[in-house]
């Protein structure tokens, strides 16, 4: 859940990252989103907010991720 609490990772920083480096900031930011969804469930959560920025990280990442994999697939035809 740390990730949640730290700003967003941006685009440029993600990139500078490995694909095994993406995929476990990945599993982190799942493990936040599933952590806050049940914090909202209970009503504990202090910043709805926080829920957004967890599924925009995890999308950002996906993307990056994506883009490496196709860049990684054209050089390699």
């Amino acid at each position: 859940m740390a990730m949640a609490k730290d700003k967003s990772m941006t685009a440029e920083e993600l990139r500078t990252k490995t694909p095994e480096q993406l995929r476990e900031a990945l599993v982190d930011q799942k493990k936040a989103q599933f952590n806050l969804r049940f914090q909202m469930a209970t009503g504990r959560v202090e910043n709805t907010a926080e829920m957004r920025k967890a599924r925009r990280n995890a999308a950002r990442i996906k993307t990056i991720l994506n883009q490496k994999a196709a860049e990684a697939a054209g050089s390699a035809e």
